[in-house]
C-alpha cells in the first residue's frame, strides 16, 4: 500500500537542557536538519517561552518539522513529517539527535494518507 506521507515522532531524552532553551539555536538548527535532508524551507515560528522551554515549527513544501522542548527535563518532542520521496527523514533525524545531545530516543513512524489502490 501507498502512503502518502511519512510522519516520525520522536522522544529525545537526556538533552543538552541549554540547547533546548536556546530559541535562536533551535531554529538554526531546525533549519539546517531541513536543508540537510533535501527539504524546501518556506517559513519558521519559533518561540522562547518563559522561564524556559521553546516550540518551533519550520514549514516545508514537503510538510513540515516541529520542537516543542522541557529543557528542565532534559527532554524535547520532535516531529518531522515528510509526503513524497524528495526528503531524507533519516537525516534530519540523526541530525537533530546530534544537536540536541539525545542519549536516548524513542521512535514512532506513522504512514499517513494510505492508499488502497
Amino acid at each position: 500500500m501507498k502512503a502518502l506521507g511519512r510522519h516520525i515522532l520522536l522522544e529525545l531524552h537526556g538533552c543538552d537542557a541549554g540547547a533546548l532553551n536556546d530559541v535562536e539555536a533551535l531554529e538554526k538548527s531546525f533549519v539546517t536538519a531541513a536543508q540537510e535532508s533535501n527539504a524546501t524551507v518556506l517559513r519558521t515560528a519559533f518561540h522562547k517561552f518563559n522561564p524556559h522551554g521553546v516550540s518551533g515549527v519550520v514549514i516545508i513544501s514537503e510538510s513540515h518539522l516541529t520542537v516543542h522542548t522541557w529543557p528542565e527535563y532534559e527532554y524535547a518532542a520532535v516531529d518531522i513529517f515528510s509526503c513524497g520521496d524528495k526528503m531524507d527523514v533519516e537525516k534530519a533525524m540523526e541530525f537533530l539527535t546530534q544537536k540536541l545531545a539525545s542519549r536516548w530516543v524513542n521512535r514512532v513512524e506513522i504512514k499517513r494518507g494510505i492508499l488502497n489502490h
